[in-house]
């Protein structure tokens, strides 16, 4: 499509290299821990254990990046990789608004939603326009923090 050649799928089979790669090779911490610290999570989901080994990943994540360049999927250069709190977080949550990664800053530093059909619209915007689309996240199956971020949005723009 975007050469515009005109392809028809009818009688054809697709592969699709990234779902093969999405369905074998998970994304969890289990599979974090084996590929960056070469060892098996025994007693996964204690709080202990999963602690214990996100800060062993962290450690080997810094070891192994340490002095890199980080670009998100938009090709936004986040930073260097660095072996201190502050460079880690700006790297990893410094545009984020909500825990989930549901709401992030654009480049202007305004709150956008990140999914959906308003993914990049401001959040203020949208509820202004559109004030039902609260009340479908509200009642939806989104964590709290993104329940309550979006809250305090909404509750600021009646403030002002």
């Amino acid at each position: 499509m975007r050469v515009d050649i005109d392809f028809d799928l009818k009688n054809k089979k697709l592969v699709d290299a990234q779902r093969i790669f999405h369905l074998m090779e998970k994304r969890n911490l289990a599979a974090a821990y084996k590929y960056y610290c070469n060892k098996s999570l025994d007693n996964a989901h204690s709080a202990e254990a999963d602690t214990m080994a996100t800060m062993e990943i962290i450690q080997a994540q810094v070891d192994r990046y340490e002095g890199q360049q980080v670009v998100d999927n938009l090709g936004r250069e986040l930073g260097t990789v660095e072996n201190n709190v502050q460079s880690l977080a700006n790297i990893t949550h410094s545009k984020m608004v909500d825990l989930a990664g549901r709401f992030v800053l654009n480049t202007e530093n305004v709150e956008v939603f990140n999914f959906g059909k308003y993914r990049g619209k401001p959040i203020v915007e949208i509820l202004k326009k559109e004030p039902q689309y609260y009340d479908w996240i509200m009642n939806g199956r989104f964590p709290r923090d993104t329940k309550r971020k979006l809250t305090e949005i909404k509750l600021r723009t009646f403030n002002r």
